[in-house]
C-alpha cells in the first residue's frame, strides 16, 4: 500500500468510530485527540480495525506511534508495504 492507501483506511476507519467528527480538514501534522474528540476506547477501536483488516500487530508500547496521521502511516507503512488495498 501507498502513504495515500494508507491515509486513507485510516480516513475511512475515523469516519467509522467518529461519524460526527467532520475530517475534511484534518491536519496531518496534528494529534488526533488534539483535533477530534476521541477517547481511549475509540483508539483502542483504531488498532483492533488495522488488527482485523489488515492483520497488523500493534504492540502496546508502539500506540505513541499512532498519535497523527503522518506518525501512523510512518509506522505502518513498512507493516503494510506488501499489502493490497481492500
Amino acid at each position: 500500500m501507498s502513504r495515500e492507501q494508507i491515509r486513507q483506511v485510516i480516513i475511512e476507519i475515523l469516519e467509522r468510530i467518529a461519524p460526527d467528527e467532520d475530517l475534511s480538514d484534518l491536519d496531518d501534522s496534528v494529534s488526533f485527540r488534539e483535533q477530534m474528540e476521541l477517547d481511549s476506547m475509540d483508539f483502542l477501536d483504531i488498532v483492533m480495525e488495522l488488527r482485523k483488516q489488515y492483520r497488523v500487530q500493534i504492540p502496546e508500547e508502539d500506540y505513541p506511534q499512532l498519535a497523527s496521521m503522518n506518525s501512523t502511516v510512518d509506522y505502518l507503512e513498512p507493516k503494510l508495504a506488501d499489502v493490497q488495498p481492500a
